[in-house]
């Protein structure tokens, strides 16, 4: 692995979906679990697996992800040779400073690309949520003598009926990819593909330049399906929890499924732990009177009223007689007195005045946006 390179992409086509969560930040920077954020995930299973050369091709709304990562430390990755680069976009004559795809966001970073002392890239979207280390991955890349090995999971079929573009992959009986839909409306292949790729950087340096060439923008459409013949391209499964934050109601299920510590303990802390940015405060204070049960609750909070089913972040504070169920509470939010709060979604430093009623439904949250004061 210490031959492999990372190189993230802040894709931003689910935004329109996660409403006003993602109005100020990017996907990537998305709060779950009461203190990590989605890149935590991303980054972990790159340093667990020996990744020591990360790239992060950001687009918009990047601000929120940058003073979440600051130097890298907090992964082991403020190194003098390698660790994390940050690749915000810029405007110059080939390069408008937003992305139409993968591949135009690769092309305007070939300079990275080309800089990295590596001889593999491990290519990674950052709308989806799952633990693993690439080594096995990787092995299997270089065994099968594949072009491209693609990471890939089988959904149940709750999971296949939300509304969202995947990619269905179709593999023979050795694992190679013969055939791909994408977002299907009656979907015939079961494997999902992950977003995640391996190949040498020598080919896609030559795949990216080609398709730039010819105006092509998306790397599914334009490299995988078209070159499929062409090209080796194997699949290979991963059995753990997965989780595609594609919508507000993917976003509370995932937080949701926090909860549970069979989910919960091998996603976020064993066998490899999820690294995150260090904050210091005081433990949370439960007042007299208050009452919590099956809720995740993070430091700095201060509790007086009912929590139930929730996941509060750092400094979020539930006054006196205020009732909080299945509710997920970014930081700084405050519930007076009284308030009653129901299937909500509060980003940071809401405030929530005295004997306020929110109700929302399962399947349709309430979103409050940050700082709003209801």
């Amino acid at each position: 692995m210490k031959d492999v390179f990372g190189l993230i992409y802040t894709n931003d086509e689910s935004d329109v979906r996660l409403r006003d969560l993602t109005r100020s930040r990017s996907i990537a920077a998305m709060p779950i679990g009461g203190r990590y954020r989605v890149i935590d995930m991303l980054l972990s299973n790159m340093v667990h697996s020996g990744i020591t050369n990360v790239g992060l091709i950001t687009q918009r709304n990047y601000h929120a992800l940058m003073d979440h990562l600051e130097s890298g430390k907090a992964w082991d990755l403020n190194r003098k040779r390698d660790g994390l680069f940050i690749l915000p976009p810029y405007v110059t004559r080939g390069n408008t400073g937003s992305y139409t795809g993968l591949l135009d966001a690769i092309r305007a970073n070939l300079s990275y690309v080309r800089r990295a002392s590596q001889r593999y890239a491990l290519i990674t979207d950052s709308s989806t949520v799952f633990n693993i280390t690439y080594d096995d991955m990787l092995r299997q890349h270089l065994e099968t003598g594949a072009d491209i090995t693609i990471l890939y999971n089988v959904p149940a079929e709750s999971e296949l009926a939300a509304d969202a573009e995947r990619t269905h992959l179709k593999l023979d009986e050795e694992g190679r990819v013969v055939d791909i839909e994408v977002s299907p409306h009656l979907n015939t292949y079961p494997a999902v593909s992950m977003d995640v790729y391996i190949m040498d950087k020598a080919l896609l340096t030559y795949l990216v330049e080609v398709s730039a060439a010819h105006y092509h923008s998306d790397f599914v459409r334009d490299v995988l399906i078209q070159q499929m013949k062409n090209l080796k391209i194997y699949g290979y499964r991963y059995d753990g929890y997965v989780k595609r934050i594609e919508s507000v109601e993917a976003y509370r299920q995932l937080n949701m499924d926090l909860l549970d510590e069979s989910i919960r303990t091998p996603l976020l802390y064993k066998p490899n732990p999820v690294y995150t940015k260090v904050k210091d405060e005081v433990p949370a204070r439960y007042e007299a009177g208050a009452k919590v049960t099956n809720t995740l609750v993070a430091d700095g909070c201060i509790i007086e009223g009912t929590v139930e089913n929730s996941i509060l972040f750092r400094g979020v504070r539930v006054g006196k007689g205020a009732v909080v169920k299945d509710c997920i509470l970014m930081q700084g939010v405050e519930v007076q007195d009284g308030a009653q709060l129901s299937y909500v979604i509060s980003d940071k430093d809401a405030f929530i005045k005295r004997d306020r009623r929110i109700v929302g439904q399962e399947s349709y949250p309430i979103v409050i946006e940050k700082n709003a004061v209801i």
